[in-house]
């Protein structure tokens, strides 16, 4: 248990930085394996099929909203220059772990006054992040379509990504926080 005197706002989101680090990784490497067979699993008949179909017709990988957003900030601070398409697929990494640590360090400096935030080992976390980014800013920033549009395969598969996004966040933080 901490130490409910030794509060530290600034540790605090140190150590919730660091967890969003980590935990970023940890939630790539949760999709990529996981995750994916997750949502095969959930998938129904139809969306196996029409996931068949969108692979036999694409050329490229879509670009997912991570790479979308890359491309919008080197567009802006440019002032109207475009990633390629491998720039985006390089971009996209810097945009997920530099949201993963800020969201981690707002959940730290929450987390350090807040007993609450770190309810469910930080699961509570990770599944209101999933529907705050998710399900309500993603699209309505039009980087990606309606939750209404997702199969629920694919929606289970990203809920569980957050899940385990906020599970280690909890993990790291308190292990960087027992130091700091």
């Amino acid at each position: 248990m901490e130490d409910r005197n030794n509060k530290h706002m600034m540790r605090g989101v140190l150590a919730g930085v660091a967890g969003g680090l980590v935990a970023s990784w940890v939630m790539n490497e949760f999709m990529a394996g996981p995750g994916k067979k997750l949502e095969q699993s959930l998938q129904t008949h139809e969306e196996k099929e029409q996931e068949r179909q969108k692979e036999q017709q694409q050329t490229q990988p879509d670009e997912d909203s991570t790479m979308k957003v890359a491309d919008a900030v080197v567009n802006t601070v440019t002032g109207g220059q475009h990633l390629s398409f491998d720039g985006k697929q390089k971009g996209g990494p810097i945009v997920h772990y530099s949201f993963g640590a800020l969201m981690g360090g707002v959940y730290g400096g929450l987390a350090e006054y807040f007993p609450i935030a770190r309810s469910g080992f930080g699961t509570s976390f990770g599944s209101a992040l999933f529907a705050g980014a998710d399900l309500v800013a993603v699209p309505a920033l039009k980087l990606a379509p309606p939750p209404d549009q997702e199969p629920t395969s694919a929606l289970g598969k990203h809920l569980a990504a957050h899940i385990v996004y906020g599970g280690t966040t909890e993990l790291v933080r308190r292990l960087v926080r027992a130091a700091l």
